[in-house]
């Protein structure tokens, strides 16, 4: 089994989100938004710091509801700024709230997030990092594979004698369909 599919047996914070969200398919703008800002608001820390302040963002950033959010001005920046429930960091705040904005702009085209990403699919790692660096503000190579993955468009996210990758399996998602 894979060290994360190990580690989070049991565990009060990885074991949920393991068990019920990490490799899952989504497809709502708004969950994929929120599973980008969480991969943003990681980088250079542990995971586990960002599950234990998981309701905090989601309250933080009004339901990482995507209108809302790309509205923000400098008032909600030096309000998340100063909620000491997040991570206080200027440039990933910045890149949330401007990412908000761009994942709109894409929708309009798109018509959902989802199916800009599908229009893509499949990319290779790589390409995929290459695409979002290109798109999207403060994501690289680990914001992106890991979004990817915890999203359904890459492997790896769980063990094949995980019991939660038999359950995804199931769903069908993208990268089980790379032919």
């Amino acid at each position: 089994m894979s060290a994360y599919c190990e580690s989070s047996i049991n565990h009060p914070f990885h074991g949920p989100y393991h068990d019920t969200e990490y490799g899952f398919p989504l497809t709502d703008s708004n969950c994929l938004f929120e599973r980008l800002c969480l991969e943003i608001m990681q980088a250079g820390l542990s995971w586990l710091t960002v599950l234990k302040k998981k309701d905090n963002f989601y309250v933080a950033f009004d339901g990482f509801d995507l209108n809302k959010v790309a509205a923000y001005g400098e008032k909600d920046r030096e309000r998340l700024l100063n909620n000491a429930g997040i991570i206080r960091n200027r440039l990933k705040i910045d890149a949330i709230i401007e990412n908000a904005n761009r994942i709109l702009t894409l929708e309009e085209e798109y018509g959902a997030f989802a199916n800009w990403i599908a229009t893509q699919h499949p990319l290779e790692k790589a390409d995929w990092v290459k695409l979002f660096k290109k798109t999207f503000k403060f994501t690289g190579g680990e914001i992106t594979g890991e979004f990817l993955m915890s999203i359904g468009y890459l492997p790896g996210s769980h063990h094949k004698n995980c019991p939660t990758y038999k359950k995804i399996a199931q769903l069908n998602p993208p990268w089980m369909n790379n032919d």
